[in-house]
């Protein structure tokens, strides 16, 4: 008869875990082990516990499947939450597995005694603790059910004797059926056609129709803006993507937005509403809780953004709307063009983004940190016909760039590049560790400006005087060397174009560490619009106010 810990592997397997990222402690020992003689999935070890959260998170919103990662008793699992918050926050399935001391201990004070039930009550839309062998097999297989239908995180803590008991092994079905939403469009349908100035908003909700938003824009003569999670979806070399929208965002983007009169919202819940005019709207989306978190909808498309597109039977207009905001486009690129070519003092970031967007393969995956780094990605790194892009776009957690790449990586096989801030990249750095012991090929680049330039500029706009961003680094080239991956340094422009050819022609894991500019200070697309201004306002107001 299987133990427990058989049980709970051969659930996941079937639920197509492919690999678990973690780290062994006694309170998992029998849990690896059934590891290590199931030979349909992985371990992958990592050196921190939230670096194997982040990596299945990631792995996650690539593959859209179910991922895992496991910590042992105590400490080992509180790691793992901040990479599971992500995961919750961007609503993708990760079930984490925690080990716990044996049961006749519980609740007596003993070593690394947590609840961990208690815990991860907030991250989890399933938790629970398996205490009875006989009921191990139905708590891990309803984990995982709970996870992929609800599109979120599955905790289950496993005392370490119960993982050692044998278990009878029930025949659950694990198929699940998607929804199958059909909403009658013929509203959606006329709004469009009485629209003379439609744009569309895409978010994460639409990947993988990109090829149909592309030819459904065009019909209607819409400009394409984007949410960070809708990066990549659609071209940005196409006439009709204007690029994002919020601080991170474009000018054009934000002029089409005053514009418009009728936003169509396929698959985003863009949180900040600062930015979203009041032109009447569409929010088609296959998540019912999503609606009218943007704005209040005037109408509601309960669906796929595929089966939207694929049914929607609007009328080609004459006039399109994109071709107003050419101009407005050809002047942004050439802002952009002249604060990249600089070649003056320290490399800016600007410089080196459109240096790095030039060399990014066209079907290459890119992973970008927290901080300014994520502007630099979403402003300057051209997103190409088949380039993806992945952040940790909700939580906004420092350092998932290294982990984020790791996921990514494993689960896809393609080149993936992490583009991270010297702040991120220190946090996580531990994980070069796990790219070489795995020789997994992801290239990182460091934007080493020495300051969390992103924390400079809150200050600064909230009136403060600079205080405690400086940071001290090494040399992160060599610290990559030192774990046996490739590292090179770039310092000046001489170097700029020699070095990044190096770095992109170099066939397995590398780590460029790039010095730029201290005090470049990136600005939103344009604060003298209002809907900039309200923006700021509000932040101050919620920072500053005196709490009760």
């Amino acid at each position: 008869m299987p133990t427990v810990a058989d049980i709970i592997i051969k659930t996941l397997v079937n639920f197509g875990v492919k690999r678990i990222y973690a780290i062994p402690g006694d309170s998992l020992n029998p849990i690896i082990d059934a590891i290590r003689r199931n030979k349909s999935i992985k371990y992958v070890q990592v050196r921190h516990e939230e670096g194997g959260a982040l990596s299945a998170s990631f792995e996650s919103k690539y593959s859209g499947n179910l991922s895992a990662c496991m910590g042992t008793s105590g400490p080992g699992s509180i790691h793992l939450l901040n990479g599971l918050y992500d995961a919750k926050m961007q609503h993708v399935p990760v079930i984490a597995l925690t080990g716990q001391i044996e049961t006749d201990l519980l609740y007596h004070d003993y070593f690394q005694e947590v609840d961990l039930v208690k815990l991860f009550d907030d991250v989890s839309i399933f938790n629970a603790r398996i205490t009875n062998p006989e009921n191990a097999s139905y708590i891990i297989w309803k984990a995982c059910r709970q996870a992929i239908i609800k599109h979120g995180v599955a905790h289950v803590d496993m005392p370490v004797d119960v993982l050692r008991m044998n278990a009878p092994e029930m025949d659950f079905s694990y198929s699940i059926e998607k929804p199958d939403y059909k909403p009658d469009l013929k509203a959606a349908e006329e709004l469009i056609n009485n629209s003379k100035r439609p744009l569309i908003f895409i978010g994460a909700g639409a990947r993988n129709s990109g090829e149909k938003i592309d030819k459904f824009a065009e019909k209607i003569g819409a400009p394409i803006i984007y949410a960070l999670n809708g990066k990549g979806i659609v071209s940005d070399y196409d006439k009709k993507v204007l690029g994002g929208i919020g601080l991170l965002g474009t000018r054009p983007s934000v002029k089409a937005m005053s514009r418009s009169d009728l936003i169509i919202f396929l698959g985003t819940s863009f949180p900040y509403t600062a930015f979203i005019s009041n032109a009447k709207n569409i929010q088609v989306n296959n998540n019912i809780e999503d609606f009218n978190r943007v704005a209040k909808a005037d109408i509601s498309c309960l669906c796929d953004v595929s089966y939207f597109l694929d049914n929607i039977n609007v009328n080609e207009k004459d006039d399109k709307f994109y071709s107003e905001m050419q101009s407005e486009i050809e002047k942004w690129k050439n802002d952009i063009d002249k604060k990249a070519s600089n070649r003056n003092g320290t490399i800016t970031a600007e410089a080196l983004s459109y240096e790095i967007s030039k060399r990014i393969e066209d079907d290459a995956i890119i992973v970008g940190d927290t901080g300014n780094v994520t502007l630099w990605v979403n402003r300057y790194i051209n997103a190409k016909k088949s380039n993806m892009f992945f952040f940790s776009s909700w939580l906004g957690t420092m350092g998932a760039g290294i982990p984020g790449t790791i996921g990514i990586s494993l689960a896809s096989g393609k080149k993936v590049y992490g583009i991270i801030g010297d702040g991120s990249f220190a946090m996580t750095s531990m994980e070069l560790i796990t790219i070489k012991k795995y020789n997994i090929p992801v290239k990182l680049i460091v934007y080493d400006n020495h300051i969390l330039g992103m924390i400079k500029l809150e200050e600064e706009i909230m009136g403060y005087p600079e205080y405690g961003v400086d940071l001290y680094n090494p040399d992160f080239a060599r610290l990559a060397e030192a774990v046996g991956i490739k590292g090179i340094r770039i310092e000046n422009y001489n170097e700029l174009n020699e070095k990044l050819d190096e770095f992109f022609n170099y066939d397995g894991p590398a780590v460029l560490d790039v010095i730029t500019e201290t005090n470049e200070t990136p600005m939103p697309p344009k604060l003298e619009f209002k809907v900039a201004e309200r923006y700021i306002t509000s932040i101050l107001r919620e920072k500053l106010e005196p709490k009760d």
